[in-house]
């Protein structure tokens, strides 16, 4: 029934719009949708065509999965969850009642966006998934981890609780509302043990005292990233390698950070100064950002990682994940831009449209778009992968450790 309602929706979205809450009555349930449907046989037959396209997707997402499989992929596909859907797409649609109107989803002010966030994303009301006996979310994941080998989680805090922001507020006003994550980890770990895939929580950014305690407890990995790695509780410096958790997935940066060429060069700085997104002063903001770079190259120097001397742009990205590979982390992650040296962010949270997020195609360092075959040829990404893979092959590391 989810497919032929997620079907349904963009057959009625062709007419009318994406937006279902202003169109006609009748449209917007599935029980009146359903009954436009069988009255009308061209919508009908539009339904049919949807339906197709998620036939043809789903199979296709099969062959992948067999194709890495037999590439001698250990892990295979990694899907992802992200932590809402868009307030007016067919999840909402279909399933009104489980979905807190006039509510989006955000983070609390923080180091990294002192204004909070409001990511514009429906939460789930925890009242009626224990109605529905979690029903919905069980589900979701069943349907993501058909072909997947692991899932990840985004902010997956949102099992415990979620900043909740009413609509029209500042996301400085919200709230937290809490969820009974020991049923939310129940379905979770029950559904990926019947897939036989890992799950990976990104636990980053405000974390609760004993998430990551509960998530380890059930197997579920969690997220390093190299630059906030600290020793917190004893002066803040950056963490030795063998000080690392192992149960995580160690990466250089994810989608909602700076590419590492970014980082090292000091570009997010002077991009997040023109959005706006800055709580300081630029040349502070800049002289901070400097002295936390110049501090990882002399690590890296120390630890023989960087044999090429500080400079080489290229080389510092390779030396960084020589120091992923030798921390402890069960698997370790290489983010595509990283492999052909773009600068541009992916997303950038605090933003709604004041930036392209998720629209930007990988581009080398010079913003210019690659193909496929581009990156799969470019001796850039070939150097920085066979980096990684000697990294983790040549550690001593905790059984099942991959590059990922």
């Amino acid at each position: 029934r989810a497919r032929v309602h997620h079907a349904t929706y963009p057959a009625l979205a062709e007419p009318q719009g994406p937006r279902w809450r202003p169109g006609p009555a009748p449209l917007r349930t599935p029980a009146g949708a359903a009954a436009a449907v069988r009255a009308d046989a061209a919508l009908a037959a539009r339904v049919d065509f949807h339906c197709r396209l998620a036939w043809l997707t789903d199979r296709q997402l099969g062959e992948a999965a067999e194709a890495a499989r037999e590439a001698g992929m250990a892990v295979g596909l990694v899907h992802d969850l992200a932590v809402g859907v868009h307030p007016e797409g067919s999840d909402v649609w279909a399933r009104q009642g489980d979905f807190a109107a006039g509510m989006s989803v955000g983070a609390p002010p923080d180091a990294f966006n002192s204004r909070g966030q409001d990511w514009g994303l429906p939460p789930w009301r925890p009242d009626a998934l224990a109605a529905a006996g979690y029903a919905p979310y069980r589900g979701l994941l069943r349907e993501l981890l058909r072909h997947a080998g692991a899932l990840r989680l985004d902010h997956v805090m949102g099992l415990f609780r979620l900043w909740w922001v009413p609509e029209g507020r500042e996301p400085t006003e919200g709230t937290y509302v809490r969820y009974d994550a020991e049923a939310m980890l129940a379905v979770l770990v029950l559904e990926a043990h019947r897939a036989g895939a890992l799950v990976v929580g990104e636990d980053l950014g405000t974390v609760e005292p004993g998430v990551r305690e509960a998530l380890a407890a059930r197997g579920v990995f969690g997220t390093s990233v190299l630059w906030f790695e600290r020793d917190w509780d004893g002066g803040g410096a950056p963490l030795p390698p063998e000080a690392w958790r192992a149960d995580c997935v160690a990466t250089a940066t994810t989608h909602d950070l700076p590419p590492t060429a970014a980082r090292l060069s000091g570009d997010h700085v002077v991009l997040r100064h023109r959005l706006g997104l800055l709580a300081g002063d630029l040349a502070r903001e800049r002289a901070a950002d400097a002295a936390e770079t110049a501090e990882w190259r002399g690590i890296l120097q120390r630890l023989g990682l960087l044999p090429e001397g500080p400079g080489d742009e290229e080389a510092e990205i390779r030396a960084l994940h020589r120091f992923l590979a030798r921390t402890p982390a069960r698997m370790v992650g290489v983010w595509l831009p990283d492999l052909v040296g773009d600068r541009r962010p992916q997303n950038l949270p605090g933003t709604w449209d004041e930036y392209p997020n998720w629209r930007l195609p990988v581009a080398g360092p010079d913003g210019q778009p690659l193909t496929l075959e581009r990156i799969a040829a470019s001796p850039r990404a070939h150097a920085l992968l066979r980096t990684a893979a000697e990294g983790v092959g040549a550690r001593t590391a905790p059984p099942g450790a991959r590059a990922v």
